[in-house]
């Protein structure tokens, strides 16, 4: 399978502007995506298909019909016509299965479908023992658990036809007698797997605001370096844990740090998720050119979504 996708045939059909170089096993693209985008979801596809300035979308890897059919979106969500990267929720990187090639033939599938320049997923566990535990668990940052997350993203990108990104995610609590921090977890992972990281700067903010740390020192300590694109989100606190719930209007605290990542001048793609309680197109718009804002960034001119890579 990985031969098949790797082959000069599959790069000879992508288009010139979305090509990505496939020349081993830490694949690494001539572009990838820029500007400020937006998770795409069915609920909001006419908004975002009017959107001015849109960089790029990402949609949930899981939830991409396989075929086009006359009642699937998926023809609207091609239309968008900027770079799409299916993002992935169910590989359980993190578990102590190894990842089924079923589960990752789902990206793989999308990547082709979408023309995508990468893929990504998240650094965490959704299933134990074969039960759906449904939700993202976080991965204890220990030697132990390190070899096995570094395993399972080494079998998916030996499968994947375009590069992977794994996400930190917000976690609740904490597993006792951690032996890295996030920085040095992190750092330890790319080291070893060359992956790419999608860096949550929400996630970020929340894990710092439950664990009573800094969340821009935080934030500093990671290896920017091998960031391929950013989230940004809205959350809520119950008055005594911050959620990370993709419903709410993205916090000045938060577009703070998208600031501090754009003053790095490592990042340039930021991708706003909401998912529920949408606003009205005005005010999602207006959360929009904030991050753009906090980026140094004016929206209509980031289209067409793409930069090349360095």
């Amino acid at each position: 399978m990985a031969e098949r996708y790797a082959s000069s045939e599959f790069i000879h059909d992508t288009p010139p502007e979305r090509r990505t170089r496939m020349n081993n096993k830490n694949l690494t693209p001539t572009v990838w995506p820029s500007g400020i985008g937006i998770g795409w979801r069915p609920d909001i596809a006419g908004v975002v298909a009017a959107l001015p300035g849109l960089g790029f979308c990402e949609v949930i890897a899981e939830s991409v019909p396989a075929v086009e059919t006359a009642e699937s979106w998926l023809p609207d969500l091609l239309a968008v016509d900027v770079p799409i990267i299916p993002h992935g929720v169910g590989l359980s990187l993190g578990g102590a299965e190894p990842v089924s090639a079923e589960r990752i033939s789902v990206l793989t599938r999308c990547a082709q479908i979408l023309d995508a320049p990468l893929v990504s997923e998240h650094i965490a566990f959704v299933r134990a023992g074969g039960v759906e535990v449904g939700h993202l668990l976080p991965v204890p940052r220990s030697h132990e658990a390190l070899a096995v997350l570094s395993d399972n993203i080494r079998r998916t990108q030996d499968f994947l036809p375009v590069p992977l990104a794994v996400e930190n995610i917000a976690s609740l609590f904490e597993w006792p007698d951690d032996e890295y921090s996030d920085g040095e977890f992190l750092a330890e992972l790319v080291e070893r797997t060359g992956v790419h990281l999608l860096v949550d700067v929400a996630n970020v903010y929340a894990c710092a605001l439950n664990r009573g740390t800094d969340p821009a020192a935080d934030l500093a300590r990671l290896p920017l370096e091998r960031i391929a694109y950013c989230h940004v989100a809205g959350g809520e606190s119950d008055g005594v844990l911050y959620h990370d719930t993709h419903t709410a209007p993205v916090s000045d605290d938060v577009l703070a740090l998208v600031n501090q990542l754009a003053g790095t001048d490592r990042v340039d793609a930021f991708i706003l998720e909401r998912d529920g309680r949408y606003p009205p197109a005005a005010e999602l718009m207006a959360e929009l050119d904030a991050i753009a804002d906090a980026a140094g960034m004016t929206r209509p001119s980031c289209s067409p979504g793409v930069r090349n890579a360095s």
